[in-house]
């Protein structure tokens, strides 16, 4: 049996006081009713009665906000209500205030909008104050100084004045000249393509030129006959698109170009205005993605100004977080980096001279939310307490000290008010499905909270099965691995129980009979983790939904995922699928010693990453997983997209080894248990020839998976369809593992 380090163990404050290790399950109360796929799914046609209940918040100011379907008004810290707005104050047109903001902390001004227009509607006097037509807008981006609003439609950008009076910036948008949209696939922590300067009278937007890109060519079959859809995809080592960004005055009405240069082979994230709105950041990369560059630029005449950072690796550099600077002091900025082995916060000035490091030791910033003005305070969330967790933190810019804002527990997602001084924290743990609190901060960085929401457990009805965590070593023998599994609850209740009362996976004693037929969940990738200590240890659903079928479900964050810091994450470096494969093979020796996991009968199931990592587990540990289902999954990296793909794994150029050995092509007649490939037939993310190529593969090497593909839908099927593809993964199970 595997020894247990109770110093890995992770302890979390019940409501008892008792403390919980990272082996704490969660105690069920026994009821007959169970779960269907409509109950649990996101698709399901029950599932929003199944899920906790929440608060949906924001901010006036300093005063909460609370936003429902049919009103919007005040809430106080003892959950006390007050309507502002409501549907028949704006009549008819009006269908749902869910998205009610309020802009200016000191005018009782809503901002609301539907498909036709957007309103400030003046609460006090009970009448709209101001109105813009909104009608067709795509990408939107509003500004509550200026009142404009950027947008695109039919390819074309647009801005709408204040005095609703229409623009049209560009005349050549098409499916090749792309603008105002997020540019390099979306990564660098790019969502977007339009930013406003803080005064509302500048507009930067990416413009990408894609002409030079290869078309994927998609297929449409709803028409009698399939039409050509193709897609604009750069495949790692091919041409890529070529990114430009653009600043648009509204007083001038003219159009400049940042001159960065060159765009070949560049890449331009993380776009940030200076205060005054007279200057623009953002971050440079070469293609190599090793050497990254921060440099300013003149906002009204394009010229670039001053390279105040450089950060080069022998991997990569990813930055992900626009700089930020400080409301009391316009010309200090925080930057985050990776720069000493994790994610930490950096005090510099406009010079580009680095005055300290605000954040220090082996755990990651996750986050800012935001500056805390009159006390000098930045508000973060980190994995300071806990890897497993997340929690908010006031750190003093002059000393650097931090100061914990919640309760120590959990997972806490926070959003702050206008000034800092309040937040409210929406928390789970391994047993609270969701709390909401309000959150003042004193002048002294104390926190006082008040409860607004303790939801009760929505599954409370429902039979429900056991929740487990805890850690084992990576391959390399010294890294904590942390793991996730869900039992059946017959197999939970028969569990040792240690001297916490809590139970733990130990043998229960017995031989034969008590076997269980055991799935191993995956994904394994960069930007991704699966276990972490909110409600159920950040169980799917469909988890829950196997084990009340009979089976072990087991999960482990390998080397290669998310929040552990810049090695762990690039320890998978030009060699996706092996490091990981190798950690998730201890997780298999874990469950080895556990009598009751069948290792017989075992599978193994992944989507995106984590279908990569089923066909690698698949073939190249053939005689230990019986069964196994792939959705979407990469084939071979040289298929995929350039920013990721070479990010991770080099060029096919640079790297052919490393290609030639994580390619799943070659090892397609290694398959001898039961797989089943599942995909998007339109997916534009891991296009269709992964999948295709290894099922050809698999037909001149005489093996046999199955197949089964979704006509219409992307990388992840939406709507209900989910719930059609969650039975069907669920039934191959039953068909060839039980």
């Amino acid at each position: 049996m595997m020894k247990i380090n109770t110093h890995s163990l992770l302890t979390l404050r019940a409501a008892a006081g008792l403390l919980l290790s990272l082996f704490v399950s969660i105690t069920m109360t026994a009821q007959d009713q169970l779960f269907t796929l409509e109950d649990l799914n996101f698709g399901g046609r029950n599932f929003h009665n199944l899920r906790a209940r929440n608060l949906f918040l924001t901010w006036w100011g300093d005063q909460l906000m609370y936003q429902d379907a049919e009103e919007s008004g005040t809430i106080d810290a003892k959950g006390n209500r007050q309507a502002v707005v409501t549907l028949k104050d704006l009549g008819e047109g009006w269908h749902s205030l869910m998205g009610a903001s309020y802009p200016y902390p000191n005018e009782p001004l809503a901002l609301v909008r539907n498909s036709k227009q957007r309103v400030l509607y003046d609460f006090k006097k009970k009448q709209v104050a101001w109105r813009q037509t909104c009608e067709g807008e795509q990408n939107s981006h509003w500004n509550k100084a200026s009142r404009a609003v950027a947008y695109t439609r039919g390819n074309q950008l647009f801005v709408r004045t204040a005095d609703n009076t229409e623009r049209q910036l560009t005349t050549d948008g098409s499916r090749e000249i792309v603008y105002g949209e997020a540019v390099h696939r979306n990564e660098w922590g790019i969502d977007e393509g339009l930013f406003w300067s803080p005064d509302g009278q500048r507009l930067a937007f990416y413009r990408m030129d894609q002409s030079m890109v290869t078309d994927y060519p998609q297929v449409n079959i709803d028409p009698r006959i399939a039409e050509m859809e193709p897609d604009k995809y750069p495949m790692a080592g091919m041409t890529s698109h070529k990114v430009t960004v653009g600043v648009y005055d509204i007083a001038t009405e003219k159009t400049i170009y940042l001159q960065a240069g060159d765009p070949t082979d560049r890449y331009f994230t993380n776009i940030a205005f200076s205060p005054d709105s007279k200057t623009i950041y953002m971050f440079e990369l070469n293609r190599d993605q090793n050497d990254c560059r921060l440099v300013s630029y003149d906002a009204t005449t394009g010229q670039r100004l001053a390279e105040l950072y450089r950060e080069t690796s022998d991997k990569y550099v990813e930055p992900l977080h626009p700089i930020q600077f400080l409301p009391w002091d316009h010309l200090q900025f925080i930057m985050q980096s990776q720069k000493d082995g994790y994610n930490h916060l950096y005090l510099f000035n406009i010079k580009g001279e680095e005055l300290k490091q605000l954040t220090k030791g082996p755990w990651v910033v996750t986050d800012v939310l935001g500056f805390n003005q009159k006390q000098q305070a930045v508000v973060i969330t980190s994995k300071e307490k806990h890897a497993l967790q997340r929690n908010i933190y006031a750190v003093d810019v002059k000393t650097g000290k931090r100061t914990p804002l919640d309760n120590g527990e959990g997972v806490h997602r926070a959003v702050l008010s206008a000034s800092g001084t309040k937040l409210y924290d929406k928390w789970q743990t391994p047993t609270v499905p969701n709390n909401v609190d309000l959150i003042s901060i004193t002048p002294k960085l104390a926190p006082v909270t008040a409860r607004l929401l303790t939801a009760p457990d929505p599954w409370q009805s429902f039979q429900q099965p056991g929740y487990l965590s805890g850690t084992i070593k990576a391959a390399d023998g010294k890294t904590d691995l942390y793991w996730r599994m869900v039992v059946p609850k017959a197999l939970y209740d028969k569990l040792s129980i240690d001297e916490n009362g809590n139970r733990t996976p130990l043998p229960w004693g017995g031989e034969g009979g008590g076997l269980y037929p055991t799935v191993v969940y995956v994904y394994g990738g960069p930007h991704a983790h699966n276990v972490e200590a909110s409600w159920h240890w950040q169980s799917r659903s469909w988890e829950t939904y196997m084990a009340q079928k009979g089976y072990i479900v087991f999960i482990l964050d390998n080397r290669g995922s998310e929040n552990r810091g810049r090695d762990f994450e690039q320890a998978t470096f030009r060699q996706l699928g092996q490091i990981e494969m190798q950690d998730q093979m201890k997780g298999v020796d874990f469950l080895r010693t556990l009598p009751y996991v069948d290792m017989n009968r075992l599978g193994v199931h992944g989507w995106s990453f984590g279908g990569y990592m089923t066909i690698s587990l698949m073939t190249n540990y053939p005689d230990v997983f019986k069964v196994g289902v792939a959705g979407g999954p990469v084939i071979d990296w040289k298929w995929y997209e350039v920013m990721y793909g070479e990010r991770y794994m080099d060029t096919p150029e640079q790297n052919p080894e490393g290609y030639a050995k994580t390619s799943l092509v070659s090892k397609a007649g290694q398959l001898k248990g039961k797989l089943q490939i599942i995909i998007g037939y339109n997916d534009p993310t891991v296009v269709p020839q992964h999948a295709l190529s290894f099922l050809k593969a698999c037909a001149e090497a005489g093996t046999q998976p199955d197949f089964f593909a979704y006509p219409g839908e992307g990388h992840n099927m939406m709507g209900h369809n989910s719930v059609h593809l969650h039975e069907r993964i669920t039934q191959y199970f039953e068909d060839y593992l039980k």
